[in-house]
């Protein structure tokens, strides 16, 4: 090969001439002799630029195919996965494959989880009949005693070991069906807020009251034992839950939880509503008073949902909106916006004078076009006025926009001690079929804000509109602060509670709120996984578009060592998980409650966004009936398309299934063990096999499921021989094998340990703690769904993430299919778990020709060896990260941090492609001081000193990191992680984390590029490098100059992602 000369590169210069002259005046003879080594030493340095090692691709690809024969043949020894091949190749001719129907499919699944929906709101109905009937026949008394068991107080005893009052012996037993948590499935008890006296007659005479829900939430539990939590939410305060619990208050010894509060109480108590808040922010607001108006604003923020619309407004000399991209209009009080407005609100000042009547018109113009137009809620509509006084003559604006009708109404919050002006405030919301209050300290804001909300319910209540209300997803980790209890996704139904006396009936009053949980697990189990494929999955959303289950949720995110819910983790759009429907066609049909189809080519990724994939996906969806939600699966095209089914014998298929090595997916439903009590400490495997021998005849069994484990168990049987055979013949052993295994569709796992725990290096793999390896609710195995997507029978290779690996070690996997006719069905997957070190040794065996290789006919560095200095080798897969490498710390790396030159030009001559994924869950570091947008205006020269510094340090840095010789390489600008300049290291302790969107690269091999080479200019000196596949695998070797630096060329290419940035 012919290597030409660095472009741009002089062995002499007018510089080096000059100097030979002035030598040569100092002597003749000296001169001429030094100008002779001059020239020997740049005609040596010439030859040194010019000369180009050069790299035989012939012996590389020879390489390449000694070592992708030796680990194929190692990975085919110890995985049995050809013996695997063969025994599902010799039942096809009694197996099926169906196509699998997703319109019936989804269909049907909406009609099971319609029936699960449908006992819950049998339920909550048959709690509010009996909570309304309780209260007809209960009469008032204002002297009441009734001891009750106060959650707070139960077993608990005083200084002398007596029962303290409201406490008592309340016996407590933990219970698989609530969480472990220890429960009395007898009795329920009350929580009373710290802020409400547990003995006020209101209190006292409606826990008597409703003590009659006790054995209705018996009877319902037995109706239906697959209910949770049960509640009544009383309007006076108090919150009555089934089964009874001890509460735990907060580190303060204070129990903040208030029913009133929950979304699930607000939305049953109201209709939708539009809310304009305005907010006097006058001169005369100052200190207290506007501390207390923020926390009023928050507070009526927390009764907003996301069926309810919003604005706010903060007037003085001038009416302004706290946020100015909201001008004139109402926006959904999802939490993403009501926490946008907290923060701004806190960014409210006073000053002027308080001018509301301009205020008042505009809120009434958002809300009049609002109606107008079709938007916003269409139901109720309200103005919250928060001031310390209204001194203007408003009659006008009233008469202009709200009467005679007054369809919008008015509630008025006075701020403060002074009521100089309280009767004006109350002659407005009077006036306007509102409700005045007066709030003079933060403690009365709870209480107060609250009434609006039985104002709002008045017409419900004597319209007796009994409508059952659904919450989006949640965790409730306040109610229960327990760490099974807190990650639970749930959802509530609830429905009001009206009084039915006669002498009240027309003041509509609200009694309180009834309702029960479903936790989203739970419904997800009837959309099974067996029966939607290695990629397919079921999602649910609401009517909002947001989502309420889908594999993709990540509700959590990791501070410290704890996991916290996000911020927004209950309102991600569905548009934000499904960012492949870039029209919205899919959330547009969803949420106008559509049944349909969809087709849409989606770029995924496994092994948490490192790897992409690229699927032909089948959406299918439809509503759930009498819910605000819409169901929608997916089925993969390829193998998701079908599924085989087989048939054996019990007989046959227990003896197989009671093998040592065999588990079955303990998260999926093979039995349903929730049902009777005695069910719920078996385990899957345990709950299937006793039904098989008929020991549990009444469990509720999935037969197909089943039958098929049935079938998997008896075809994969030889594989425990064969295993055990390889383990028994140490002599043939080969140290650092650790684990073969295998899955089915059905879940079922074998796997054999060749090593023993002490000695294992991946203790963990495959253990109870290794989700991402096994068979989970919501997804196959990570090597089960890769295998997936590679030619069957072919090994693929990869190294697990650092953080989910113990040690250094690879997975080998091949899927095994099954085909009848014309049709091919993924029967499952195979492989082995090895150390590192097993593959190293093969490979460095490999890479080095002996000193006596004929060189003869070779061109180039002979013998070639990649233990010599000036030679770098990797081993690389299909996506970039480096298997093998001198350097032990390289592996598990992504290929271009290390050698960001070959990576660009793998990429530039498309033997990797760079794919965009992105993810709108993400969370961003945002340093403490950027939280607010505002600062103040201390002097004129802190601006300008703040400029000097910014610069002057900028400057430092630039001379410090320019590299003119990389100027013109724009990888190196577009891919490089940004350094930390002065002003960001000092952010560490103050930085936060919150909701963000970013972008991220991942890069995959094309795999009809199987070999090249290239040289790669580096100012004075090159780079050659030679590529070649692994046969039968997804490896590449890479073979490259070692004694060319181009890092000052070249940076590192990233796997860094970024923050999308939003320009309005």
């Amino acid at each position: 090969m012919q290597i030409a000369a660095a472009a741009g590169m002089n062995c002499w210069s007018p510089g080096n001439a000059g100097n030979a002259h002035k030598s040569e005046r100092s002597g003749p003879h000296r001169g001429k002799l030094m100008m002779l080594m001059w020239i020997i030493l740049f005609s040596s340095l010439c030859l040194m630029v010019d000369s180009q090692m050069k790299i035989s691709p012939e012996t590389v690809q020879q390489w390449a195919v000694s070592f992708g024969k030796e680990i194929t043949a190692l990975s085919a020894k110890y995985s049995g996965a050809k013996l695997l091949q063969k025994k599902y190749k010799d039942v096809e001719g009694v197996v099926k494959i169906e196509e699998v129907d997703g319109e019936e499919l989804v269909k049907k699944f909406a009609e099971e989880m319609e029936e699960m929906l449908g006992r819950k709101m049998k339920s909550v109905k048959r709690l509010a009949e009996a909570a309304e009937d309780a209260d007809l026949y209960h009469e008032y008394n204002d002297t009441m005693e009734f001891d009750y068991y106060n959650s707070m107080l139960i077993n608990t005893v005083d200084e002398d070991g007596n029962p303290v009052p409201l406490g008592g012996e309340f016996p407590l037993e933990e219970n698989e069906h609530f969480n472990k948590l220890p429960v009395n499935t007898q009795q329920s008890n009350i929580q009373v807020p710290t802020n409400v006296y547990n003995r006020d007659p209101d209190i006292v005479n409606g826990v008597f009251m409703s003590e009659a829900l006790n054995d209705v939430f018996i009877d319902n539990f037995q109706k239906d034992p697959t209910l949770t939590w049960q509640y009544f939410g009383s309007a006076t305060g108090f919150f009555r839950l089934y089964p009874g619990i001890q509460w735990i208050p907060d580190e303060n010894g204070v129990v903040t939880f208030d029913a009133r509060n929950r979304n699930w109480y607000i939305q049953a108590a109201t209709s939708p509503k539009d809310v304009v808040i305005v907010v006097d922010v006058s001169g005369s607001m100052k200190g207290l008073r506007l501390t207390i108006a923020k926390h009023t604003i928050n507070t009526i923020l927390d009764t907003l949902g996301e069926n309810d619309f919003v604005n706010i407004i903060a007037y003085s000399d001038y009416v302004r909106y706290v946020e100015p991209c909201f001008k004139g209009t109402l926006v959904q009080a999802d939490l993403d916006n009501r926490e946008h407005f907290k923060l701004l609100v806190e960014e409210l000042h006073v000053k002027g004078e308080g001018k509301v009547k301009n205020a008042m018109k505009e809120s009434f113009k958002i809300l009049n076009e609002a109606a107008a137009l079709g938007q916003g809620s269409l139901c109720n509509q309200a103005i919250m006025l928060i001031t310390d006084g209204a001194m203007e003559d408003f009659q006008d604006v009233f008469e202009e926009f709200n009467w005679p009708e007054r369809r919008v109404r008015v509630f008025t919050y006075l701020i403060g001690r002074e009521m100089t002006f309280a009767e004006n405030v109350k002659w407005i919301a009077c006036n306007n079929k509102g409700y005045y209050t007066h709030i003079s300290t933060l403690a009365d804001v709870q209480e107060n804000v609250m009434e609006y909300l039985h104002v709002l319910s008045r017409p419900m209540v004597i319209n007796h509109d009994h409508d059952i209300i659904w919450t989006e997803a949640y965790m409730d980790s306040v109610l229960f602060n327990t760490q099974a209890q807190s990650l639970l996704l749930m959802t509530s139904v609830a429905m009001p509670v009206f009084s039915k006396k006669k002498e009240t009936l027309s003041h509509g009053i609200l009694l309180g709120v009834v309702g029960t949980d479903v936790a989203l697990r739970e419904l997800m189990r009837l959309a099974p996984r067996y029966k939607l494929g290695v990629h397919g999955y079921a999602y649910l959303i609401t009517n909002n578009g947001y989502i309420l289950s889908h594999p993709d949720l990540r509700p959590l995110y990791k501070e410290g060592k704890k996991l916290k819910p996000k911020p927004n983790y209950n309102s991600v759009d569905l548009s934000e998980v499904e960012w492949e429907d870039t029209e919205e066609r899919l959330r547009t049909a969803m949420v106008k409650g559509e049944t349909g189809t969809l087709s849409l080519d989606v770029r995924t990724s496994v092994d948490k966004g490192r790897r992409a994939m690229f699927l032909k996906n089948d959406y299918f969806y439809t509503i759930l009936n009498e819910t605000p939600f819409s169901l929608g699966i997916v089925l993969t095209r390829g193998y998701g398309q079908y599924i085989f089914t087989g048939n054996v014998s019990v007989e046959e298929g227990l003896h197989d299934l009671l093998a040592p090595d065999l588990t079955i997916a303990s998260e999926w439903t093979y039995c349903e063990t929730d049902i009777d009590p005695a069910h719920r400490k078996l385990s899957q495997l345990q709950a299937v096999v006793r039904y098989l021998t008929g020991k549990e005849p009444d469990l509720e069994c999935d037969m197909q499921l089943l039958q098929q484990t049935l079938f998997d168990a008896v075809v994969t049987a030889p594989m425990e021989a064969y295993w055990t055979a390889l383990m028994l013949n140490t002599s043939g052993m080969e140290d650092g094998v650790e684990t073969a295994f295998l899955g089915t569709r059905s879940g079922l796992m074998r796997f054999q340990r060749y090593t023993g725990i002490e000695k294992r290096i991946a203790k963990s793999f495959l253990t109870s703690t290794d989700k991402e390896n096994m068979f989970t609710l919501d997804h196959f195995p990570v090597w089960y769904r890769r295998a997936a997507e590679y030619p069957a029978g072919q090994f693929l290779y990869y190294m697990p993430r650092q953080d989910t690996r113990a040690g250094r070690i690879v997975i080998a996997t091949t899927a095994v299919t099954v085909t009848v006719g014309t049709k091919t069905a993924i029967a499952g997957a195979t492989g082995v778990q090895i150390t590192l070190e097993v593959m190293e040794s093969r490979f460095w065996g490999i890479v080095a020709q002996p000193n006596d290789t004929d060189c003869s006919d070779v061109e180039g560095v002979c013998p070639l060896r990649c233990d010599s200095a000036d030679i770098d080798c990797y081993v690389i897969d299909n996506n970039g990260f480096v298997l093998i490498s001198k350097q032990r710390n390289d592996a598990g790396r992504f290929f271009g941090e290390i050698d960001g030159s070959v990576m660009t030009t793998l990429i530039r001559m498309g033997m990797f492609k760079r794919v965009s994924l992105f993810d709108y869950q993400a969370m961003c570091k945002m340093n403490s001081h950027s939280v607010s947008s505002a600062r103040p205006l201390l002097s004129p020269f802190y601006g300008l000193a703040s400029a000097l510094k910014w610069f002057l340090s900028n400057f430092l840095l630039f001379l410090l990191e320019f590299n003119i010789c990389g100027f013109w390489h724009t990888e190196h600008f577009a891919d490089a992680k940004p350094s930390v300049s002065g002003s960001s290291a000092h952010k560490k302790k103050g930085d936060i984390l919150q909701p963000c969107d970013t972008e991220y690269p991942s890069f995959v091999y094309e795999p009809s590029v199987k070999e090249t080479n290239s040289i790669i200019k580096c100012g004075r000196c090159q780079k050659m490098f030679v590529v070649q596949q692994i046969p039968e695998s997804n490896l590449l070797m890479l073979v490259i100059q070692a004694d060319c630096d181009c890092s000052r060329q070249y940076g590192p290419i990233t796997m860094e992602p970024k923050e999308v940035k939003y320009i309005l």
